[in-house]
């Protein structure tokens, strides 16, 4: 690396891109070694040129334009840092930032300093993470342990189902009204109803839409073809 931060801005809007070349070009220890309209310009920068840190938009060429070229670049560059500068902030296309290996998100709106702020922490291998993306990280994270722990709950009850009450459920994933059940079974209503009423204990809930409902949610159907 040199005594500079060299530095790369993918954006495809021409007066924003030229906007924070200047800004970078500015500062004593950083500079501009490439502008990039779109992902595959910027890949081809980063094949190219001797860079440290991608200012990397996310929306060119294509919705996801940034973070496929972040994916690329990442594969062949690990050294390279990139920060996402977007004005996207919804959690879905975060995760998808941060999935890809990107060091930081840096909302465009955000003041100049804090934008280079981040470019500075990037070489250096920090990561700063605003408290507004930090909380959205913080209750994925949260959501996924909650999901782990109904996965594991609903592991458990399945493993200890009898083959009648596994049959059963197949059934209810199918739609299949009680009164079908029985006569699919070859048994009286009253016995489908005791069975699922056995079924609902056991997975603590009231009705057999909500078993339906939580099978469905976590993709488990599989379980029971």
């Amino acid at each position: 690396m040199s005594d500079k931060i060299n530095v790369v801005i993918a954006e495809d809007i021409e007066v924003l891109r030229e906007e924070f070349c200047d800004l970078v070009n500015e500062q004593n220890d950083m500079g501009v070694v490439g502008a990039a309209a779109s992902g595959k310009e910027v890949v081809q920068i980063a094949d190219n040129e001797d860079v440290d840190v991608i200012l990397m938009d996310i929306e060119m060429e294509k919705y996801h334009d940034g973070i496929e070229a972040a994916q690329s670049i990442l594969q062949y560059h690990s050294d390279i840092a990139i920060v996402f500068l977007t004005v996207h902030e919804d959690d879905e296309t975060v995760f998808n930032a941060f999935a890809t290996g990107a060091v930081d998100y840096v909302v465009k709106s955000s003041p100049y300093e804090e934008i280079l702020e981040s470019i500075r922490n990037a070489v250096k291998g920090k990561s700063v993470i605003r408290s507004n993306i930090a909380e959205k990280i913080r209750n994925e994270f949260s959501r996924m342990k909650r999901n782990e722990e109904s996965l594991l709950f609903i592991f458990d009850i399945i493993s200890k189902l009898t083959p009648t009450e596994r049959e059963l459920i197949r059934l209810l994933l199918m739609n299949k009204r009680v009164s079908e059940i029985a006569k699919l079974r070859h048994v009286e209503v009253v016995t489908i109803k005791s069975q699922i009423t056995s079924l609902l204990k056991k997975f603590q809930k009231r009705r057999t839409k909500e078993i339906v409902s939580m099978i469905r949610k976590l993709k488990l159907e599989y379980l029971f073809e």
